[in-house]
């Protein structure tokens, strides 16, 4: 049995862990961050994506951590309502739930934290490893899953093209029963009238939010410090007159945990693998966050990629099926990714009506 090396515990890098656990691989993850390192950041997950979690966790725990949505509403910044679409078997969960539900598969032998692993050069076909004391790594198979500014996929294809995408994010959480109770298991967007900003609430449970804003980065601007009192202005700054709840969200939110989101995409999306490196979701294919595809093209990348090395006797021919299979679906969503980002940074009486933001294949 092949020994396989992650590079990387986010939910890619502990999906493909939980996928390797029930099928008895031999491996072990690497995290250079420290195991408490969570901020408030959260995952929509179509049904889709349930049914592949379904695979490797025991989904009624999925369910007591995050809210099945009823209908996407989308507003006007002013509250007055513009469309509603109900959604199918929609789940939203916080980021931190999420990768605690994953790692309860992962025993902790099998995960090394504050371990940055580092592809050296490549001998004989297969790549040289080493920690940061220069303690080498031996494994046949490397799977990196380091995200989508990816250390070891920018190392491997130098001649990468990653540019910023017009859009930004700020995302948080907010723990308050009072301004829970005001909102429905709905997913509500508020879109202002010139384009380009954009804040939605998600209910996570019966006393805590997720909410975020999403705007262009040519018109508006967060000190590059980002400590919380400057996250905190800017929402107020272009925030603080909008309908009475998005307001009162962000009065009432702390900012100590707030998550900037810096969106890059590959220009051309780079082989999926090389030699015995493989990479694996935002480290394959940065998608656009207008898709909420991430996790679930992570979770679908780990399953195919399983099932081929249990399958396969050749790696190379293994993981050329897992390009093949995985690619033509991930140029799809980023086609749609850029569709909606250029739809958002259109006025509002000039973006399609009904447009839901989940890409679907």
């Amino acid at each position: 049995m092949s020994k396989v090396a992650i590079i990387g515990a986010g939910v890619s890098g502990l999906s493909m862990a939980n996928y390797l656990e029930k099928n008895n691989f031999d491996y072990h993850i690497y995290e250079r961050r420290t195991e408490d390192d969570v901020k408030g950041h959260g995952f929509i997950l179509p049904k889709e994506g349930i049914e592949y979690l379904s695979q490797i966790i025991d989904i009624e725990s999925l369910y007591k951590k995050g809210s099945f949505l009823k209908k996407y509403i989308c507003y006007c910044h002013n509250g007055e309502v513009l469309s509603e679409k109900d959604l199918d078997d929609v789940f939203v969960i916080s980021r931190s739930e999420l990768i605690e539900i994953l790692s309860k598969g992962v025993p902790s032998g099998n995960i090394s934290y504050e371990k940055t692993l580092t592809v050296d050069d490549f001998s004989n076909g297969k790549a040289n490893l080493s920690l940061d004391d220069k303690t080498s790594i031996d494994a046949d198979i490397i799977i990196a899953s380091d995200g989508s500014r990816s250390r070891t996929r920018r190392k491997i294809f130098e001649d990468e093209v990653i540019k910023a995408v017009l859009e930004n994010e700020v995302v948080n959480i907010i723990e308050d029963e009072e301004i829970a109770n005001q909102i429905e298991s709905n997913f509500l967007k508020f879109h202002h009238k010139n384009g380009g900003l954009t804040f939605g609430i998600l209910k996570l449970s019966p006393t805590k939010i997720l909410w975020y804003c999403q705007f262009d980065i040519t018109k508006y601007f967060i000190n590059e410090d980002y400590t919380p009192d400057c996250i905190k202005q800017f929402m107020l700054d272009n925030f603080g007159d909008w309908n009475p709840l998005v307001s009162s969200i962000i009065n009432g939110s702390s900012y100590e945990n707030a998550h900037i989101w810096r969106v890059y995409e590959l220009e051309k999306l780079n082989p999926f693998y090389h030699n015995n490196v493989v990479f694996l979701g935002d480290a394959a294919h940065p998608l656009i966050p207008f898709t909420s595809q991430g996790v679930t093209s992570a979770l679908k990348d780990s399953y195919t990629l399983t099932q081929l090395l249990m399958e396969g006797e050749n790696l190379q021919e293994t993981l050329k099926k897992y390009e093949e299979e995985r690619k033509p679906e991930i140029e799809i969503h980023i086609k749609n990714g850029r569709t909606l980002l250029n739809q958002f940074l259109l006025p509002l009486n000039e973006q399609p009506k009904n447009t839901l933001p989940i890409s679907y294949k």
